[in-house]
């Protein structure tokens, strides 16, 4: 796992409430070999159509938003089953952040078991980040675990909490049992 100090960059809005597992990976690819990387599968029935093509609508299929390192989300995302292949797919993605007023609890701590830093914010300032780098100009973001702050394109510092065991683990890219030995 690699280390997480700071990332900054393009903040893809994923909008609606309840976004669930099956809509972050669906449940069909999680029988595919992760050796060659759950990222192409990352909401793939919204990136893509029936023929494979992109849908040139979804978020993630547009610039600035295509290969964005953070996720800037509704309540409740990452709910439903407790598939770990959803956050591989976050993960393999390129994703290293997810910003959201609250979390599927499973996806959570898978989250911070992978690498992932998940982010909880008051609702009120991730609607204001959801329409900040949906409508730009500026659509940037830094999550800085140092810190423990994300900033905004406007320059607003929004303070977050995490456990600090997790921390340490992100902040060295190790997981539980490798800070452990």
């Amino acid at each position: 796992m690699e280390p997480f100090l700071r990332r900054c960059g393009p903040a893809a809005p994923i909008e609606g409430r309840n976004v669930d597992t099956d809509q972050i990976i669906p449940a069909r690819f999680l029988k595919m070999d992760r050796a060659g990387g759950y990222g192409q599968f990352f909401f793939h029935d919204a990136r893509f159509d029936g023929s494979g093509a992109e849908k040139p609508d979804f978020v993630l299929n547009r610039k600035p938003f295509r290969g964005a390192p953070i996720i800037v989300a509704d309540d409740n995302f990452g709910c439903g089953s407790s598939r770990e292949g959803a956050v591989y797919a976050l993960h393999d993605y390129g994703v290293r952040a997810v910003v959201a007023p609250s979390f599927g609890d499973i996806f959570y701590n898978n989250c911070l078991k992978n690498g992932v830093v998940p982010v909880r914010l008051d609702r009120e300032i991730v609607v204001g980040l959801l329409r900040s780098v949906k409508e730009g100009p500026h659509r940037e973001l830094c999550v800085d675990l140092t810190e423990l702050a994300v900033m905004a394109p406007d320059g607003a510092r929004h303070p977050f909490a995490i456990d600090p065991f997790w921390r340490e683990c992100l902040m060295k890219g190790v997981d539980e049992i490798e800070l452990t030995l």
